[in-house]
């Protein structure tokens, strides 16, 4: 009989927690995409699911178009293949665009005036950071900066008319669609719901319906046909009166290494809603708010907030157990904290609120 903690363990696998992938290229596209709206915590998120874990590979994915940051699948970042970018936005962002529309209508009247001028900037200088564009925009005489900036510029990602172009000194730019994905690959409706179905529930599974329908602002309806059109190529189950999907094969036994120190925005956490309380067994954190800035995961299991602390010199990790944790149980989360580190290039150093026994 599966249970609650099957499938968390599952989930370190399939999402190459347990089972790392070769590169960040190759981590990001078996996800299909990667939640990276903190940049600086979202690139361990890759490179922990890799078996070397490097600064660099993320960098020179996002510095050549390999991998883009940029508003796919909700209205927020994420990491992506360029070459799943344009099917993702033609599949997912009808449903996204009227989130950047409601909280843009302060502009209703503008917006045309400022997408063509954004446009006209970046085919005259590529590659430009946020405050450059802003100024630009004022010396155009569209000035709009700060919150409404942002939003405009995540409505045009998922319109597929901007995206990010080569970082800047580590600085997130923009670029032209066109420039970054010079080839796109498009799909037929069918076609894309089936390989998002595939393609999530391999590399997120065991998952639910709802879950897809979440993580990629689809419906339920158009779920449910991906499930359809990948032609039995799927495993499935019933668990808890809900039926999980997954790629064909067995639940591991354990899971190495089991312990791991990730942000709440995290694949593992914000990969799923409908069976996201998979990594709680035990019903130890508090339910209707996020667990912490970050989480402490222990053979898939939510045993611990973390939050990072970054100086020069050393990482501090403050780690704030839901309960008593066992010196094995301990043990996993140092091992955890020194492979961040040594991706950082810096001491790591682990403040554990409650002493193990």
């Amino acid at each position: 009989m599966i249970t609650d903690r099957d499938i968390a363990r599952w989930r370190l696998r399939s999402q190459h927690l347990a089972a790392p992938a070769e590169s960040a290229e190759h981590a990001v596209r078996s996800l299909v995409a990667v939640q990276a709206e903190n940049a600086s915590q979202s690139a361990w998120a890759v490179a922990t699911r890799t078996t070397a874990p490097s600064r660099d590979d993320l960098a020179q994915a996002l510095a050549d178009g390999r991998l883009l940051r940029t508003h796919v699948l909700r209205s927020t970042w994420h990491y992506v293949r360029a070459g799943d970018l344009q099917w993702l936005q033609d599949l997912t962002g009808p449903r996204v665009l009227p989130v950047f529309t409601q909280q843009l209508q302060p502009l209703a009247d503008r917006m045309t005036a400022l997408a063509d001028t954004v446009e006209r900037l970046l085919a005259e200088a590529s590659d430009r950071p946020r405050a450059d564009l802003a100024t630009a925009l004022a010396e155009s005489g569209e000035e709009l900066t700060g919150q409404h900036l942002m939003l405009l510029l995540g409505y045009l990602e998922v319109q597929g008319l901007i995206t990010s172009g080569a970082p800047r000194d580590g600085e997130h730019t923009y670029a032209l669609f066109a420039d970054r994905v010079p080839k796109p690959r498009r799909l037929e409706r069918d076609e894309a719901l089936a390989e998002l179905a595939l393609r999530y529930f391999t590399a997120h599974g065991p998952a639910t319906e709802r879950d897809l329908a979440y993580w990629a602002t689809l419906t339920l309806t158009d779920v449910r046909r991906g499930i359809a059109g990948t032609d039995d190529r799927l495993a499935s189950f019933e668990h808890d009166g809900r039926t999980f999907w997954h790629a064909p094969g067995e639940p591991p036994s354990s899971a190495s290494p089991p312990g791991h120190l990730l942000q709440v925005l995290d694949e593992m956490y914000r990969g799923y809603q409908d069976s996201r309380w998979m990594v709680d067994a035990e019903s130890l954190v508090p339910r209707g708010r996020e667990a912490a800035i970050g989480m402490a995961l222990i053979d898939g299991q939510l045993l611990a907030g973390m939050k990072r602390t970054v100086t020069p010199k050393a990482v501090t990790f403050e780690i704030r157990p839901h309960r008593v944790l066992a010196s094995a149980e301990a043990a996993a989360i140092t091992d955890a904290a020194e492979r961040y580190g040594a991706f950082l290039g810096l001491e790591a150093r682990v403040d554990l609120e409650t002493a193990a026994v």
